[in-house]
């Protein structure tokens, strides 16, 4: 697991809008996701995708996310599947497709929420392999997807790059099985800004 259980210490570094997560066995609570806009850029081999993260209304999906992003956890994992006018999926550090971990070192639950829809393209949702699977893995759409309504946490949306990088990668060949011909990387992550960076711990 990347951290503990029991609690988590995050550091803001103002300059580089990087975080450090410290874990202790101490018993405590974090208090997190106060209400504001944050963001993160994916700095891919196709160029970036700017994404906004719903912190307020899936602060534990969030939370998974930015401690993967922090903890560098998403750097160089391939974009492993690729389907043009659907969507492209990464976040599996094995390039397999076939694994990937939450910070808890388990699947974590859904997070539905009726008002977040896969109605545009650039919807940033958790890939899984049924209810309550979340782990890494996570996916960016290139259209509407109407029928995953429900199926699929939605915590983000792109804010910049739909135009770019998006149509980038939308055009990268692919094989019979959407496995992109040409290697299409998640390099990096740089975090804007975090909501939990005022987090008071309790321990």
């Amino acid at each position: 697991m990347l951290c503990c259980k029991n609690r988590i210490a995050v550091l803001l570094s103002a300059a580089s809008a990087r975080f450090l997560f410290l874990s202790e066995r101490r018993a405590g609570t974090l208090r997190c996701c106060q209400p504001r806009q944050m963001s993160v850029t994916l700095h891919t081999t196709h160029g970036d995708i700017k994404i906004e993260v719903f912190c307020e209304a899936v602060p534990k999906t969030a939370e998974n996310f930015l401690a993967l992003c922090a903890s560098n956890y998403y750097d160089n994992c391939l974009f492993h599947r690729n389907i043009k006018g659907f969507m492209v999926q990464t976040g599996d550090p094995s390039g397999t497709g076939k694994n990937g971990q939450s910070i808890w070192g388990k699947p974590f639950p859904d997070e539905i929420r009726s008002t977040l829809k896969f109605n545009a393209r650039g919807i940033v949702a958790m890939a899984n392999s049924g209810p309550d699977t979340n782990k890494s893995q996570f996916f960016i759409t290139y259209a509407k997807q109407p029928h995953l309504d429900g199926k699929y946490t939605i915590f983000g949306k792109v804010i910049d790059g739909a135009d770019s990088t998006l149509d980038a990668i939308e055009r990268v060949p692919v094989n019979n099985k959407n496995r992109p011909l040409t290697e299409i990387r998640l390099t990096h992550v740089t975090i804007h800004a975090n909501p939990i960076a005022d987090a008071q711990l309790r321990g």
